[in-house]
């Protein structure tokens, strides 16, 4: 588990016109390059706008990120919420585009917003294409200083942030981070939650926040990042064409001074409320994220809480103490906060994993770390930062996060500081900070002889900076179109006895990075029976060592390698996710092979996995979301217990769990591990010959005892029903309603059905969106999807949405309305022109990202398909009119058949 460091959120709408008057256009103002560093050139406006290029074409999808350096750090006395509260009203819209949330729906673009102490940020990704990148610059320049802002916009969103505050209300260590946070910052604004106070929020003043906006939302205060596929030169004009119009603002911004006061003394905050498992924070002031020290305290985390060789993993998790333990540090612009914590399972005591939590964090100074300790977690920082560096997709959000701490550059000084640190440097940092004097824990502890943290103090960032150089350019990657007929062209398939089939894509990427996907296909219906949370915990032990390795060897070796090895799965298939790169790839699949055919199994891999699980059961007993899961999932279900198709409870899951043993792990594995039905892709930078070799010598031959056979799924008719769940003290209600469809992938409605679906409730055009979201402001996330079955004529059909307890009533009215409606009315020619396109453009941009990529060629090695499937359908697609889609949803939406279920705090009503 690791903490959310903000509310990252969405709030994209249809908009109706206000008055702000637009800033006067100059001439385009000329592009000046400043800097190149490790290929990411620099380049500024007259205005002050900042501008970083990062091409790449190793992927064809393009990201935009535009940052603006405001959050709830600069808000003043009732204005908390405020830089939250303008990122959603930035996206209702301008004159010149009133229909923000529609366009990005139309044009394929992942779009999001997010607000946190120090930055506010927007940035969307899309398949290359000169248009969309066109306009959304466009509509960044135009939103920079023509947003309505307006207080009738104000007022129908205002439900909505209500809602959003409701949710997180529903989260207990939300909650207490919050607190955490509010109990450590006695003046300085970083302990004022981003999404504000429920009294200043909802009395906002519109005249106040205009002058917000036109303060903050300027060129001189913002950042511009465009990552991936595009023309530089073409990204250059279109930027002095939009932007450069933009003139330079007479204000001056306002000079922000607070620094926190040194803590002199231990302090506790406690929170109760019904639902969840125990949690523990102990949380400590450190340095801006700029000071050197703060390479040291990344280090320092890293060695303290991962598994299996941190310090309170190995004190609290191994002597059973805690279900997990994670730790969180927040590189910010002023002074920020390093937190330590520990989440208890059922029956733990609380007292006794606050005792053992505080003196492994303070008592560094009789264990200082070793060097060991400390090049481990060093090596695994190192790894993660360079595959985070070789995407093109996230370089931009994370170069957001340092451009609010000061200067871009600190991206590549931090990890050069993190390669130097020392052992040294790491204890020292312990010993200044983890102390008493600069704790705060959920409790309050006197202490004789306070100590305290070193003073509070800005960081010159330019002094930082002075000696640094950045490493050589990365090298260009090659242009890769991601086409069903292009992806079909460049794939090789083999495949290997006694039956695994591979597909292999190989092309070139940023970093030479590889993304492979691994699936084994486990028994049958008969010889599964009772065996599902066998079958759910042997995956989680797969990496906690084989017979020749330890669990920490097996990690090491996947550092060394530069790789993940993420398995999942349960009773029918398991699956392992890798990242890697090409000069490793072969060795990772090697290691890969040991770990699923020679697992050691340790009994205390066992217990560790047993807690950890019983303690996320315990923690969702009382969410809604958890509630109507269950409720819907056993409503009619027909198989009995021990099937794999029964649908277990919170109470018959824990029993099964408890019950799993090292004998039925083993026989398990003995009896239905094997490669007989598997299937392997890969995709990205390999060699080809290198690979197929490593697969051969990991995974030839091996076959299982028990031969798989696909558990059929037939549909089965399931009586309508309504249910409604109390769910105390949750202030954030949701409503799941479902419906099993005599349907399947390819068959005739496939992609009628596809459309009207879209139409209806996926995207920011959607009758749900539009009536529930937009026009009455009843919740923050509502929309219908279909789970589409591949074999079996049994997919199910479900919408959802979350709401406060009191418009319970509201919220399932308009829901049967627009139900109706669609039935009745049907779809028009314009909603289904729109579904079409941005359907297609959504299936575009999931092509492009290699993890789902490698997902789809498993999924199609297993089905026997290639890409000319996804082809058909996305032409059958383009060509649905609105008297189809009508068609095919009349005849699978049967509103009269919905099986429904609402859970929240309703107090009986």
């Amino acid at each position: 588990m690791r903490l959310k460091a903000s509310y990252v959120l969405i709030s994209l709408a249809l908009l109706s016109p206000s008055l702000i008057l637009a800033a006067p256009a100059t001439a385009p103002q000329a592009l000046v390059a400043v800097r190149a560093v490790e290929g990411i050139t620099e380049y500024r406006l007259p205005n002050g706008l900042q501008v970083l290029l990062v091409p790449d074409d190793s992927k064809p999808t393009t990201t935009v990120n535009l940052t603006y350096r405001v959050g709830s750090r600069h808000e003043n006395y009732g204005e908390t919420g405020m830089a939250h509260l303008l990122e959603h009203l930035l996206f209702k819209g301008t004159p010149k585009n009133p229909r923000v949330w529609g366009e990005f729906t139309q044009r394929g673009l992942r779009a999001n917003g997010s607000t946190w102490v120090d930055r506010t940020n927007y940035f969307a990704s899309f398949n290359a294409n000169d248009e969309n990148l066109r306009w959304f610059l466009s509509w960044h320049a135009d939103a920079m200083v023509n947003s309505f802002i307006a207080k009738k916009d104000l007022d129908t969103e205002m439900t909505v942030v209500r809602n959003e505050m409701e949710m997180g209300e529903n989260s207990p260590d939300g909650v207490l981070f919050e607190k955490t946070l509010a109990t450590m910052y006695q003046w300085h604004n970083y302990g004022k939650s981003t999404i504000g106070a429920r009294a200043d929020v909802e009395n906002v003043d519109i005249a106040r926040l205009q002058a917000f906006y036109r303060t903050y939302y300027q060129p001189d205060n913002a950042t511009l990042i465009v990552t991936g596929k595009f023309d530089p030169a073409k990204v250059m004009g279109w930027i002095r064409a939009y932007f450069g119009r933009i003139p330079a603002p007479k204000r001056a911004l306002p000079r922000l001074y607070t620094l926190e006061a040194v803590q002199d003394g231990e302090r506790s905050v406690t929170l109760r409320r019904q639902g969840g498992v125990p949690l523990l924070f102990a949380a400590y002031h450190i340095p801006p994220g700029a000071h050197p020290d703060f390479a040291a305290i990344e280090v320092l985390g890293r060695a303290l809480s991962e598994a299996p060789a941190g310090r309170l993993h190995k004190q609290l998790v191994e002597k059973s103490q805690a279900a997990s333990v994670f730790s969180f540090a927040a590189g910010l612009a002023d002074p920020g906060f390093m937190i330590y914590g520990a989440q208890l399972a059922p029956g733990q005591s609380q007292g006794t994993a606050r005792d053992t939590l505080l003196a492994t964090l303070e008592g560094l100074a009789q264990q200082p770390l070793s060097d060991e300790e400390v090049e481990r977690a060093k090596a695994r920082w190192l790894k993660d930062w360079e595959l985070r560096f070789s995407n093109p997709e996230t370089v931009g959000v994370a170069l957001s996060e340092v451009v609010a701490q000061g200067d871009w550059r600190l991206f590549f000084l931090l990890r050069d500081r993190v390669k130097a640190v020392t052992t040294a440097d790491v204890n020292r940092v312990a010993l200044e900070r983890l102390l008493p004097a600069n704790r705060t824990l959920a409790q309050y502890i006197p202490t004789d002889k306070p100590q305290r943290a070193p003073k509070p103090e800005a960081v010159d960032v330019a002094a930082q900076l002075k000696d640094f150089k950045g490493v050589a350019q990365i090298a260009k990657a090659e242009v890769f179109e991601a086409s069903p007929a292009n992806i079909d062209a460049r794939t090789r398939r083999l495949e290997l006895a006694p039956g695994l089939k591979v597909a292999l894509l190989p092309k070139g990427t940023r970093g030479d990075v590889v993304t492979a996907s691994l699936t084994l296909r486990l028994g049958d219906a008969e010889s599964l029976k009772g065996q599902e949370a066998v079958a759910e915990v042997l995956p989680q032990m797969l990496d906690k060592g084989t017979v020749s390795l330890t669990r920490q060897q097996v990690q090491d070796r996947l550092t060394a390698l530069k790789a993940e090895v993420q398995w999942g799965g349960g009773a029918t298939e398991w699956v392992a996710q890798i990242t890697s790169t090409r000069e490793h790839l072969p060795a990772v699949i090697e290691l890969l092979g040991q770990m699923v055919r020679q697992p050691a199994l340790p009994a205390e891999a066992l217990d560790e996995i047993r807690r950890q699980t019983l303690s996320a059961i315990e923690a969702q007993r009382k969410e809604p979301e958890a509630l109507v899961a269950e409720a819907l999932g056993q409503h009619g279900n027909t198989y009995p217990r021990g099937d794999v198709r029964h649908f277990r409870s919170f109470d018959q899951a824990t029993e099964d769990l408890k019950a799993v043993t090292l004998d039925q792990l083993k026989a398990f594995h003995s009896k239905f591990a094997g490669a007989g039905r598997a299937q392997f892709a890969a995709v990205g930078a390999m060699d080809e010959a290198a690979v197929q070799a490593a697969l051969r010598k990991a995974f030839e031959g091996w076959g299982a005892p028990t031969a798989y056979k696909r558990v059929e799924r037939p549909l089965v008719a399931v009586a309508p029903q309504r249910f409604q769940i109390e769910a105390p003290d949750k202030q954030n209600a949701t409503l799941l309603a479902q419906l099993a469809l005599p349907i399947r992938e390819l068959d005739a409605d496939h992609a009628a059905l596809l459309v009207a679906n879209f139409a209806f409730g996926s995207g920011g055009s959607s009758r749900l969106w539009k009536r529930i979201r937009e026009s009455e402001g009843l919740s923050y996330d509502v929309r219908s999807g279909i789970r589409w079955a591949a074999q079996d004529a049994n997919s199910l059909w479900q919408a959802s949405a979350i709401f406060a307890p009191q418009n319970r009533a509201k919220v399932e009215a308009a829901f049967a309305e627009e139900l109706a409606r669609a039935s009745k009315d049907g779809f028009t020619a314009a909603e289904i022109d729109a579904a079409r396109q941005g359907l297609l453009n959504f299936r575009r941009l999931s092509r492009a990202q290699d993890p789902v990529l490698a997902g789809t060629l498993v999924n199609n090695e297993y089905l026997g398909r290639t890409f000319a499937a996804s082809q058909a359908l996305e032409a059958q697609i383009g060509a649905v009119t609105a008297e189809q889609a009508t068609a095919a949803w009349r005849k699978f939406i049967k509103p009269q058949s919905l099986v429904l279920a609402v859970s929240g705090d309703f107090k009986g009503k």
